[in-house]
């Protein structure tokens, strides 16, 4: 049996809901493989080439690409600091999931009852996931350009939403208070550079653990890039 009869098989959505779709991101796919494998949850199948776990790290990738390039474009002298600081807001997963639900991705979704999507924490981490995934699967199986145009049509469009409502350092000391946590120090591991171009590297420190530094040319964009990988591994 050809995987893409496989998929099919393991699919009990109407297939024209996937009409809808190609019609809502302006694409048409090719190979309906990819598209029906990046709907498929691994409840239905732990087999990686029958659910959307490769694709959704790919998409992954995709997404951090495109965004990085698109803000080189918009923020010409921005550094390092400033352009991570930019883009770890924007493919923050409750970001993406947001992505995910103003497109309904989930009304597409191929997922046994016993993933409970009515709870919101496990819905938003699908949609994140979902998003991901049809990004990867757009990808292979028509390249970078219109894996870009939806990217560009949603994260992009909606990018000033994003910046407006994050707050790494904010969150992360929000978080540790929620958890009866020890505030975050934020600690300098590192200044290297000439004084006109400095290098800022800083860690954050909660009791005795220390987590992976963040870099900017600025320290506050330093601390943004180090409470984002503090959140990170908090919060997996």
């Amino acid at each position: 049996m050809t995987l893409l009869k496989t998929l099919k098989k393991l699919f009990k959505t109407n297939s024209s809901t996937y009409t809808q779709l190609e019609q809502q991101i302006d694409y048409n796919f090719r190979d309906y493989t990819y598209l029906y494998q990046a709907f498929t949850h691994r409840s239905k199948s732990t087999n990686p080439k029958y659910n959307y776990e490769r694709l959704e790290f790919l998409g992954d990738a995709v997404i951090d690409i495109i965004i990085s390039a698109e803000l080189m474009e918009e923020f010409p002298d921005g550094d390092e600091g400033l352009l991570t600081q930019k883009r770890s807001a924007l493919v923050q997963r409750s970001f993406l999931a947001s992505m995910g639900s103003k497109m309904n991705l989930l009304d597409h979704f191929n997922v046994e009852p016993t993933v409970n999507l009515n709870n919101e924490k496990v819905a938003f981490k699908q949609l994140a996931n979902l998003y991901e995934s049809l990004i990867g699967a757009i990808y292979l199986d028509g390249g970078m350009n219109p894996a870009k145009n939806l990217i560009v049509n949603t994260i992009w469009q909606h990018r000033k939403e994003a910046w407006k409502i994050v707050n790494f350092k904010g969150l992360l000391i929000e978080y540790c208070h929620a958890k009866n946590f020890v505030n975050p120090k934020f600690l300098i591991s590192d200044v290297s550079g000439p004084d006109h171009q400095k290098l800022f590297e800083i860690h954050v420190k909660i009791g005795e653990d220390i987590y992976p530094s963040g870099i900017g040319m600025e320290k506050k964009s330093a601390e943004q890039s180090a409470a984002k990988n503090a959140l990170e591994i908090l919060q997996d």
